[in-house]
């Protein structure tokens, strides 16, 4: 079975262009925004990672890491976040949201995306396995 990974970014090219790099290998469930995503979570679906931007309408990408974080049912869940904010701005966000495996700034290599999506994921199963 794929790994399920849902993408929470509001520009709908990133949505697919995320979904063109990661649809091979894994299951991709896309939310234009942290509202949506939490709807869809919280309607009993399971993402094995988080890939969400930062800049959004309605609940943006830093409320939803609040979120996940200090939520007991998705506190394990690893989270990738994917930005156009200047990424040494964000170191701390690893050290305040425990959800946090990676920052990636845009733009980006989808290579490198997917190198270290299959990082996260495989470090994630050999941890619960």
């Amino acid at each position: 079975m794929k790994k399920k990974i849902l993408i929470v970014d509001d520009s709908t090219p990133m949505r697919y262009l995320l979904e063109a790099v990661l649809g091979k290998e894994y299951t991709v469930v896309t939310a234009p925004d942290g509202l949506v995503a939490l709807t869809w979570l919280m309607n009993g679906n399971k993402a094995d990672l988080i890939i969400t931007d930062l800049q959004m309408p309605n609940i943006d990408g830093w409320e939803l890491l609040d979120y996940l974080s200090g939520s007991y049912l998705y506190q394990d869940t690893p989270v990738m976040v994917l930005s156009g904010f200047y990424k040494d701005n964000m170191n701390d966000l690893a050290t305040r949201h425990n959800c946090v495996r990676d920052v990636i700034q845009k733009p980006f290599d989808p290579m490198q995306l997917l190198s270290k999506v299959g990082f996260i994921l495989d470090e994630q199963f050999s941890i619960s396995a």
